[in-house]
């Protein structure tokens, strides 16, 4: 694809670049703040819905897909069988069919995207010289993408909107076995292949034409302008599915644990009910593991935010910034881990004592970690050291 791009320098003195740190700090502090609660708030998550797993798997009941019965009703059940429907499902604008569970459009459009990389250098006396390089370059995008704030603009310009829009049908009835699947749950089912459009279409939108088993608006497919748009077509075909979920009548709800979480679990395959709730708590896990992260880099983001006022002052000298940012990007850390790891631990005292136990003895030996930082800084320059 053609790229062009467009270099700018910029500058910005001590003075203004102190003010700008200082205004930071406020956003720091935020960050700070926000963290603790999103840690705590992950941990109660988590327990709930690991309570409410462990709940689902000692209640559920394994039944057979074939017939439906009236007693199960309000149960949580679990059934393997092939997720099927006689019905077509149909694009009403561009008139292609086909017998499946869903039917999906695909619309992309041929638009600029415009990508910025910075490389920043500090000055003897604070101040520092940004050069900005802005890269632009065309590609297929499902979604519009708004050039208004590009750097330049006026020479990569995009569309106001898609003529066309991505959308999906599904199919009226889809059954398993003896039983009817919601929309909802046969959204679950993601599985798609490629679907050939039917080149004698009746319905066809002005200004499309038939493309490689898709349509296509534009002058020439072989070299695409900024607005042309393709469309192909996919489609979620019959499939084996087991299902953990509550029975109501000859369908399927989420089960409300009393725990508060509630259970519908929909997973391609002929799967074990307890398979598919192992799957289901790993997936658990892993969330919890991603929002503790966030938590703690949201945490020593906000600190050195907090203390960055301190590397601008010393940025005078840039040798000295440098190492003065190197160490407030440490202590960051450090006290980042050590209140990450405090509040998780107290979030889950209440629930795991051990475990919550075991976090404060790592916490705790991250603080002393960080004392003995602090002595050792302390000592190299002479000075009794500060408690941390």
């Amino acid at each position: 694809m053609a790229a062009d791009s467009y270099r700018e320098v910029s500058s910005q003195s001590w003075f203004s670049r102190l003010f700008d740190s200082i205004k930071s700090v406020l956003i720091g502090l935020l960050l700070l703040v926000v963290s603790f609660p999103l840690l705590v708030w992950n941990e109660g998550r988590a327990v709930q819905t690991a309570k409410s797993l462990k709940e689902g798997a000692s209640a559920v009941i394994s039944v057979p897909a074939d017939k439906i019965g009236p007693a199960n009703s309000g149960k949580l059940v679990h059934m393997s069988g092939q997720a099927t429907t006689a019905d077509t499902v149909s694009d009403p604008d561009f008139g292609v069919t086909a017998t499946a569970l869903r039917l999906v459009r695909k619309a992309e459009m041929f638009q600029w995207k415009e990508e910025s990389k910075s490389e920043t250098r500090t000055k003897l006396g604070g101040g520092t010289e940004t050069v900005t390089t802005y890269t632009y370059k065309k590609e297929w995008s499902p979604t519009l993408i708004d050039s208004t704030g590009f750097k330049q603009a006026d020479d990569h310009r995009n569309p106001a909107e898609m003529p066309v829009k991505g959308d999906n049908w599904v199919a009226k009835t889809v059954t398993l076995g003896a039983f009817t699947l919601a929309d909802a749950q046969v959204a679950l089912l993601d599985k798609t292949e490629p679907l050939r459009a039917d080149v004698g279409a009746d319905s066809i939108p002005d200004g499309f034409t038939f493309k490689d088993g898709g349509y296509y608006r534009g002058a020439d497919p072989a070299a695409p302008a900024v607005g042309d748009q393709r469309i192909t077509f996919e489609v979620v075909r019959p499939a084996t599915v087991s299902v953990v979920a509550r029975q109501v009548g000859e369908t399927f709800e989420p089960y409300p644990a009393a725990a508060g979480d509630s259970i519908l679990l929909v997973q391609y395959g002929t799967l074990s009910a307890d398979s598919m709730f192992k799957a289901a708590e790993s997936e658990n896990a892993t969330l919890t593991w991603i929002l503790r992260l966030v938590g703690f880099l949201l945490m020593a983001f906000g600190l050195g935010l907090i203390f960055n006022p301190l590397a601008v002052v010393a940025d005078v000298l840039p040798f000295m910034g440098s190492l003065l940012r190197g160490g407030i990007g440490v202590f960051a850390f450090l006290v980042a881990l050590s209140l990450s790891l405090v509040t998780i631990a107290l979030a889950w005292l209440a629930f795991r004592p051990l475990l919550g136990l075991g976090l404060l003895a790592v916490a705790g030996a991250a603080v002393f970690g960080l004392h003995r930082l602090a002595a050792g800084k302390a000592a190299a320059s002479g000075q009794p050291a500060k408690p941390a």
